[in-house]
C-alpha cells in the first residue's frame, strides 16, 4: 500500500509540472520558431470569452503531428513564409464549453465578427460546432501562413473561425491571390500528410493519426 501511495504521489507531481500523456509533445520543443496564438486562450474568438481547459498559450499535439508540421514549416521557410497556429490539441472540456455556449441562443457577443450570416441555432446542423472534435484526439491543427519578415498572415479571403461559405475551401467569390494562398496552404499541408476539412480552409488532420478513437481531456498548461 505504501508503494502504491508513493507511485500515486509521483504521478501527481509529474502532472503538476506539465507532464503530458505518452505520445504528446509541446510543439515548441519540436519547432522552436513556430508562431502560436491559441485563440481559445483569449477572448478573441467566436465565444468572446476564455475557453475552459486553456490555461496557457502552449500548443500541444501528438508527436507524429508535430513532426509532420515541422516539415511544413521548413518547406514554407524556403519561400520566406512561416506557419501561424491558432489551435491544436483541444480538451474535451473545451468542446463541452462550445456546446454549452451554442445552446445559449441569446449569447451572441461576437456574432457580427465570426458568424454574421449564420443563425446560432444552426451552427450544429451546418457543421461548425460538434459535441466531439478531432482536435481532442491531438492530431488536428488550425493554422494559416504568415510573411516571415512582417509576421502578418497572408490573405486567405476570410478570417480564422469565420462561420460561413466564405471559409469553405472551394469558395469561389474571392480574388485570385486569395485563392492562390489557399491552394498553397492546402498543397503543402497535404504533401506532408494532413487532410483538410471542406468548410474550414484552416483546419487539417494528420492522416493515420495515432489516437483515432480517443478524445482526451487533459488541460492545456
Amino acid at each position: 500500500m505504501k508503494n502504491l501511495l508513493l507511485v500515486l504521489i509521483c504521478l501527481i507531481g509529474l502532472l503538476s509540472f506539465g507532464q503530458l500523456p505518452n505520445g504528446f509533445v509541446y510543439v515548441k520543443d519540436v519547432i522552436p520558431d513556430l508562431d502560436v496564438e491559441l485563440r481559445y486562450n483569449t477572448t478573441n474568438n467566436f465565444l468572446g470569452k476564455h475557453v475552459e481547459g486553456y490555461f496557457a498559450n502552449q500548443l500541444i499535439l501528438t508527436k507524429q503531428a508535430a513532426e509532420a508540421l515541422k516539415l511544413v514549416q521548413e518547406e514554407l521557410q524556403q519561400q520566406n513564409l512561416c506557419l501561424k497556429v491558432y489551435d491544436g490539441y483541444r480538451p474535451q472540456q473545451a468542446v463541452n464549453h462550445f456546446v454549452k455556449w451554442a445552446k445559449a441562443l441569446d449569447d451572441t457577443i461576437n456574432k457580427s465578427i465570426f458568424y454574421p450570416k449564420e443563425k446560432k441555432k444552426n451552427l450544429f446542423k451546418n457543421g461548425y460546432i460538434a459535441s466531439k472534435s478531432g482536435h481532442s484526439r491531438g492530431s488536428t491543427v488550425d493554422l494559416t501562413i504568415i510573411d516571415a519578415d512582417t509576421g502578418r498572415p497572408i490573405d486567405m479571403g476570410s478570417p480564422f473561425d469565420f462561420f460561413g461559405q466564405q471559409s469553405w475551401v472551394t469558395y469561389g467569390k474571392i480574388t485570385k491571390k486569395q485563392h492562390d494562398n489557399r491552394i498553397l496552404l492546402q498543397r503543402v499541408m497535404q504533401k506532408h500528410g494532413f487532410r483538410s476539412y471542406s468548410k474550414e480552409w484552416w483546419h487539417f488532420t494528420l492522416r493515420g493519426e495515432p489516437f483515432p478513437k480517443t478524445y482526451f481531456n487533459f488541460p492545456i498548461k
